[in-house]
């Protein structure tokens, strides 16, 4: 059984743990009393770099670096990402760092609220504004969602380091072709109840955006109510919440090799926001939303009411692969079978925010 690190950061600091032939093993936290929101685990060297935008009430948000697994961490004398003085904003929080691919060495990009996209070259030591997209003309009218104004999914295309695709609460899915000159809205097919008009152009309230692993073409959404896939690259999208319980809720992880396979946590309603039906399940597709099945051996059967976050789920890289979740009830469960089975492997941790995993 390969060693995977597992990252958990909660609303009061990150705790970073390793699985050894089976055996989990966690640490002290680190950052204690700052709320984590946003964890990159970047493979590409040889060795892994973990990335962590932290947010401290009294200093405000920053973006911390490991190169030794979590055991020392390195915060920039200036702020990594910072917003330009012509813009007249300030930085909120950092809700997404996600490293490129080996196509982009040394590439990482900083989603934030307020909603933007930062792009760095040198590993996540140094931020850059990537301006076209926060000059988009239909910025003006983007409405923050009930959890803010966040650009929180950023996915990079294997085959083009130039394509780029980001998701906003609540302006909805956008994409460069170009390297980030400029962008197009990517949302047809995407619904927004609370919008007038079937179709809008932008607006939607997406929570979460997956890429499938063999199909790069092929994305997962999970919408304010809806779950959708694409199949050319975010051009179009159809319904694929048939199946599922509610299709309602916040987070969506593709399997890291297999095709045509995301996984899913329903939540009740947006009015309602606990696991659906009151029951701890993942849901799983393999044939690309066209059926469902619930995951549920080792998970609680009783009713339970820990809500998983749109970061709070992932999976890592390993064969066969492991499922991670955390909730809001401060519990963090992993599937290392595929999701087939589950264990409880930390519990009454703060609230968990978001989860990242990687093997090392």
């Amino acid at each position: 059984m390969s060693d995977v690190l597992l990252t958990v950061g909660t609303r009061k600091g990150l705790f970073v743990g390793r699985r050894r032939g089976g055996r989990w093993e966690f640490g002290d936290p680190c950052f204690n009393a700052q709320a984590v929101y946003s964890i990159g685990i970047d493979t590409r060297g040889r060795t892994p770099r973990i990335l962590v935008g932290g947010d401290s009430a009294h200093w405000g948000p920053s973006v911390f670096r490991s190169d030794d697994l979590g055991a020392t961490w390195t915060e920039p004398g200036q702020p990594a990402v910072k917003f330009p003085r012509f813009t007249g904003a300030s930085l909120e929080r950092v809700w997404q760092l996600h490293p490129a691919g080996p196509e982009a060495p040394g590439v990482v990009y900083a989603g934030t609220e307020p909603a933007a996209l930062f792009r760095s070259e040198d590993g996540g030591e140094s931020f850059g504004l990537v301006r076209p997209l926060w000059e988009h003309p239909t910025r003006s009218r983007w409405v923050p969602g009930g959890g803010g104004e966040g650009l929180h999914t950023v996915l990079t295309d294997p085959r083009d380091p130039r394509a780029v695709t980001v998701a906003v609460s609540a302006a909805g899915v956008f994409r460069t072709e170009d390297g980030g000159e400029h962008w197009r809205p990517s949302n047809k097919g995407v619904s927004a109840v609370f919008l007038p008009g079937p179709a809008p152009e932008f607006g939607q309230c997406v929570h979460k955006v997956a890429r499938d692993a063999a199909d790069p073409d092929r994305l997962y959404l999970q919408n304010h109510w809806g779950v959708f896939r694409s199949d050319d690259a975010g051009d179009t999208w159809k319904d694929i919440g048939a199946g599922l319980p509610s299709d309602f809720g916040f987070a969506a992880a593709a399997h890291p090799h297999r095709a045509d396979t995301l996984y899913v946590f329903p939540v009740n309603a947006d009015t309602d926001r606990v696991p659906a039906g009151r029951r701890c399940r993942v849901f799983r597709t393999t044939d690309a939303g066209e059926t469902w099945e619930p995951l549920t051996r080792g998970l609680p059967d009783g009713d339970h009411y820990g809500t998983v976050l749109r970061d709070a789920l992932c999976t890592d890289d390993a064969d066969p692969a492991g499922v991670y979740f955390g909730n809001r009830n401060g519990e963090v469960y992993a599937g290392t079978d595929d999701g087939d089975s589950w264990r409880q492997i930390l519990s009454h941790l703060p609230d968990v925010l978001c989860v990242r995993a990687a093997q090392v």
